[in-house]
């Protein structure tokens, strides 16, 4: 892999573990995206980058221990969500960047009334929890390696009356984000490139009644340098393996026996890019699913991220 190459590389790891949403999707019900590890952004420069991107999680297999369990288990039926983010990185120079991400929720959440025992269901969209980080991909010329500082704001809405606290668009805490990545080359002739990337999510402060859950993510992948058209079209499919750990939720709103999960996914992708324009997406698939108590998963879940350089 040339030097220009190997940059680029890190840079799109720089960029991933800047703005990757992770726990911003996740909900101690479950739906965490995992959102690590893609390769669907470049900086092989000082400039910037834009990006939006959309996810969808249809939550409607309850699962308990490692296997599905009787639906009858679990007061909640169904939880739909979109998640829309709009987002934005600066890279000084190959050592120093920042990101800000803004999320955007809209989510249906279906359950049985407490005093009626009736199914309810409820549909409500706001602003989620914002992020900003920074990053430092110092330590060597190739900027094969880097770590990345940030926090979570506490502004999305957490007073919607109709979804619990673990499913409310906001969480109410301000986490303490911490990340790193390493990348390197698989192939003499530079077309094959692994990354691998953790976060790691720790509320500092939160609400008295409700504390989320510490949660821990891992990503190991593979990114192919793909094929051109004539027409400049360039596609490369990209490959992850992720995995999350989350502790069970705490306070009096938590449902703290039935929050916590560790979970391990496989995520096929394919990147589309043409000059300064790159669209990706991928589906997660679950491999393997350990839930405390009853909890609602998906069997898959979607994204498409577009992104624009300058």
């Amino acid at each position: 892999m040339n030097g220009k190459s190997l940059t680029r590389r890190a840079a799109a790891l720089l960029t991933l573990a800047l703005l990757a949403p992770g726990s911003v999707l996740a909900c101690a019900c479950g739906c965490g995206i995992f959102d690590v590890g893609t390769s669907s952004m470049y900086a092989s420069h000082a400039g910037g980058m834009v990006l939006v991107e959309y996810d969808f999680i249809d939550q409607s297999l309850n699962w308990s221990g490692t296997s599905s369990a009787r639906a009858a288990n679990n007061p909640d039926k169904a939880i739909r969500s979109s998640f829309y983010t709009a987002g934005g990185q600066f890279q000084f120079n190959r050592s120093f960047g920042v990101t800000v991400e803004v999320p955007y929720w809209n989510r249906y959440f279906q359950t049985t009334d407490g005093t009626t025992g009736n199914l309810r269901s409820s549909t409500h969209g706001a602003v989620g929890d914002i992020r900003l980080k920074g990053t430092y991909t110092g330590f060597s010329a190739d900027m094969s390696t880097g770590v990345s500082l940030g926090v979570k704001l506490a502004n999305g809405d957490t007073s919607f009356a109709y979804f619990d606290a673990d499913t409310q668009i906001g969480s109410g805490s301000t986490d303490l984000l911490l990340g790193a990545y390493h990348l390197g080359r698989l192939s003499p002739d530079n077309r094959w490139t692994y990354f691998l990337q953790g976060q790691w999510d720790l509320p500092i402060f939160h609400r008295d009644n409700y504390r989320p859950g510490v949660e821990g993510v891992i990503a190991a992948g593979v990114y192919f340098e793909g094929w051109t058209l004539p027409s400049g079209l360039k596609f490369s499919p990209v490959g992850q393996l992720r995995a999350v750990y989350r502790r069970a939720d705490g306070g009096v709103d938590a449902l703290t026996a039935d929050t916590g999960y560790a979970r391990v996914m496989v995520s096929p992708g394919i990147e589309v890019a043409r000059d300064k324009v790159r669209i990706y997406a991928d589906v997660a698939l679950p491999l393997y699913t350990n839930a405390r108590g009853n909890q609602l998963f998906a069997n898959e879940l979607w994204k498409v991220n577009v992104s624009y350089h300058f």
